[in-house]
């Protein structure tokens, strides 16, 4: 039995995320992201460019999670970084979220990043919430109902932070 790994996604990845990604899209729980992307339209936003990366990890030869970070915005704030997560709900429960989270914090704090900032924490996602606040991020505010949910209608999003200096 081989190790999980985390390693920076290629090309040749994108096949296997797409599956789960479209899953997590067509969910309608968790991201603002349209839900007739094509996988092409939907691999460009994913998969990000330097000084970004798109990380993906690996469990006996199959990709059951990615990651992507980078600055969160341009110029005069990218100091501050920013981090999008998706987990295959095939392997929910078994730590890849927790494996993903903290390569992205230590990412992070070795690139010299002053903090992490998360625009976008849907409030219902209860699991990613106390995910993040586990890891020390805090939430500094939440933008009434400016998620529509496909289960709860109009939802909260979460503004989330965690200083690394």
């Amino acid at each position: 039995m081989n190790e999980p790994r985390i390693r920076p996604a290629t090309d040749a990845d994108w096949p296997r995320i797409w599956p789960f990604f479209a899953a997590i899209v067509a969910d309608g729980e968790s991201y603002a992201y349209p839900d007739d992307l094509s996988s092409e339209q939907a691999c460009a936003l994913w998969m990000e460019s330097p000084p970004g990366v798109t990380v993906v990890l690996e469990d006996e030869g199959q990709v059951v999670g990615t990651a992507k970070m980078g600055p969160n915005r341009p110029s005069r704030g990218d100091h501050v970084g920013t981090a999008s997560f998706m987990v295959d709900p095939t392997a929910s429960g078994m730590g890849v979220g927790r494996a993903l989270a903290t390569y992205v914090v230590g990412w992070h704090r070795a690139q010299g990043y002053a903090g992490i900032q998360f625009n976008a924490v849907v409030e219902t996602n209860t699991a990613a919430v106390h995910l993040w606040q586990a890891l020390g991020f805090e939430i500094i505010g939440t933008v009434p109902g400016a998620f529509r949910s496909a289960t709860r209608g109009r939802v909260g999003l979460h503004v989330m932070y965690l200083a690394l200096d």
